[in-house]
């Protein structure tokens, strides 16, 4: 038997709704505003047919450049061979999220600014990189108040 190439094909798993997130779409969906330059994630529901993105842009993030009533046009990255070409897909609002993956990043450009304003103040250098995780201290064990223990399995009985 052959397999299918159909437009949804392989997606079994993919637009399948999440556990306890079956049911009415919340309505907050509906009732959040998007603007031209926002970054969201395309994220397909499959609740909704209409305005569903193709399956190869689930899950990529894109930028906002089109606002319509329902749905906004994002710019999306699709990988061609061995270069990506620039999309733009009109998706329903159902199938985006406001992506969070910058929200750390300017966390960070925020408390270098104020570290970096009390150091100038206090005439102190400061390193604002980001420095890896360093290995943790030695420690050494006692053993002479606490004596290695051997462990054996339990005996397994069937009682009847």
């Amino acid at each position: 038997m052959g397999h299918s190439a159909g437009l949804r094909a392989g997606t079994r798993y993919a637009f399948k709704r999440g556990f306890r997130k079956r049911g009415m779409i919340p309505l907050s969906t509906f009732l959040l505003q998007y603007k031209v330059g926002d970054i969201v994630d395309v994220k397909a529901n499959g609740a909704v047919q209409k305005g569903m993105p193709h399956k190869v842009y689930h899950g990529k993030t894109g930028v906002v450049y089109n606002v319509t009533q329902r749905a906004v046009g994002v710019i999306l990255n699709k990988k061609v061979g061995n270069r990506y070409i620039e999309k733009r897909v009109n998706v329903r609002v159902e199938h985006v999220t406001k992506s969070r993956s910058r929200e750390e990043f300017l966390r960070r450009v925020k408390d270098n600014a104020k570290n970096k304003r009390k150091a100038k103040e206090e005439g102190t250098h400061l390193h604002l990189k980001r420095q890896p995780v360093m290995p943790r201290e030695s420690r050494t064990v006692d053993a002479k108040e606490n004596p290695p223990q051997t462990l054996y399995p339990i005996a397994y009985e069937t009682t009847i």
